[in-house]
């Protein structure tokens, strides 16, 4: 890491309480999600909706197997500071980096985009949360 981006991230001191607050707010991001897209014809604006609430899901669960593990949180602008801490944890840490890395490419086009998010999309967002909200179960039992 650069020194550079190593002065611009910035962290928050949290612990065991603090994980499991935000394991829960991730998990009800995606129920709430999955209520809009499991509709049968769901509208695509709603999808789009639901994509950004799938998306914050996949950061609140990486707060929550950081601040389990690591006892701090990403709190910097640029959510790739959450992926270098996911890294350090272990085992499986890179894994859930990789699965944050592809929510964050999404993350543009749910919260400030033109355009709807694709029904595709939006089930390639739920498959990456939920590999983020399984790792930090798995994180919090240890």
């Amino acid at each position: 890491m650069s020194s550079a981006h190593a002065t611009r991230s910035r962290t928050q001191a949290c612990g065991s309480v603090e994980a499991a607050a935000k394991l829960r707010r991730a998990e009800q991001f995606v129920e709430v999600a999955r209520l809009i897209v499991d509709e049968a014809e769901p509208d695509p604006d709603w999808v789009s909706a639901a994509a950004a609430l799938t998306v914050l899901a996949g950061i609140s669960a990486s707060d929550a197997a950081c601040c389990k593990a690591l006892g701090l949180r990403s709190r910097g602008l640029d959510h790739h500071d959450a992926e270098a801490l996911l890294q350090q944890i272990e085992p499986r840490g890179r894994q859930a980096a990789v699965a944050m890395r592809r929510l964050i490419a999404l993350k543009d086009d749910a919260h400030y985009g033109f355009y709807t998010v694709s029904k595709q999309s939006q089930a390639a967002a739920l498959r990456q949360a939920g590999k983020l909200i399984e790792f930090a179960h798995e994180v919090l039992l240890r």
